[in-house]
């Protein structure tokens, strides 16, 4: 997990709006296995190990529906200790009937997908060890393929007992309207490094030379900035850096970019190309 810890910057939580807050706490307490960290009239925040926020639900009424093919949220990525727990866990989804959307292997990683009640897109992963990944000229080998299904043999004969307690935010997945424009507001401003592309439609960047903190693609959104007014869907999410001197020198390049930063109560955050709201923490 060290790539998710100083001196690396990386996304730490996700805000999600939903339709139903009690649908939701359902599905984020009994199928993924998550617990409540905080709880107030209309929404939870959820947490793997009792103290660290990963995602939180706030239930809105009256919002517009979320345009998939606007810029937000593709999916968040839930990154497993053990290919053992990921068995456990989708197992546990396969036994209570939760629909699965698929599932890969990504030679870094193996990765199954599902959908939250709103249509939030969800990645649960586990990462193979690092000696095992492939990179050339900086750039990390990460193809999609089958999935082993004997996945499901590595878990163990016992009762579900909810998300193991090492399971953190592994990475976000974006949709964007300028894949160019995203790239240099989040490497040339906040300072991640790009390490995987496909063709000029979709990048990873990372740092600490993780496969990937962030993905950004245009494969709906392209030229289709996230909306102004308010819909369901993602509201924001946090970047944390892994001291207070570099967030400073991150929000004065995004500055001298012509990138927008403003206080919000107590919190820094910015306004990436794509009209996506982003908190900037410190670890």
């Amino acid at each position: 997990m060290s790539f998710h810890k100083k001196p690396n910057t990386f996304v730490t939580h996700v805000h999600l709006l939903v339709r139903n807050l009690n649908r939701s706490d359902d599905f984020y307490q009994n199928m993924l296995g998550f617990r409540v960290l905080q709880s107030t009239a209309d929404s939870r925040t959820y947490t793997a190990d009792g103290k660290t926020p990963l995602i939180t639900v706030q239930e809105k009424a009256g919002l517009d529906p979320h345009d998939e093919r606007r810029a937000g949220l593709y999916h968040f990525a839930i990154l497993l200790p053990s290919r053992k727990d990921l068995a456990m866990v989708v197992y546990h989804l396969l036994k209570e009937s939760y629909p699965l959307q698929g599932g890969a292997d990504h030679a870094v990683s193996e990765a199954v997908y599902l959908a939250d009640p709103d249509g939030n897109g969800i990645e649960l992963y586990r990462d193979r060890p690092e000696s095992e990944w492939q990179w050339t000229d900086g750039q990390v080998t990460m193809p999609t393929v089958a999935l082993d299904t004997h996945l499901l043999d590595e878990r163990e004969d016992k009762n579900w007992e909810g998300i193991p307690e090492g399971t953190i935010l592994g990475h976000l997945h974006l949709q964007v309207a300028d894949l160019h424009a995203a790239e240099r507001f989040y490497c040339e401003g906040l300072g991640f490094q790009r390490v995987a592309a496909y063709s000029n439609q979709a990048y990873f960047i990372s740092t600490g030379g993780y496969h990937h903190h962030i993905g950004l693609n245009t494969w709906m959104s392209l030229g289709r900035p996230a909306s102004t007014a308010t819909s369901y869907g993602m509201s924001d999410f946090t970047i944390t850096f892994p001291d207070y001197e570099g967030r400073e020198k991150a929000i004065e390049r995004l500055k001298q970019l012509g990138y927008r930063t403003e206080a919000k109560d107590g919190r820094i955050q910015a306004f990436d190309p794509s009209n996506l709201v982003v908190y900037l923490d410190i670890q």
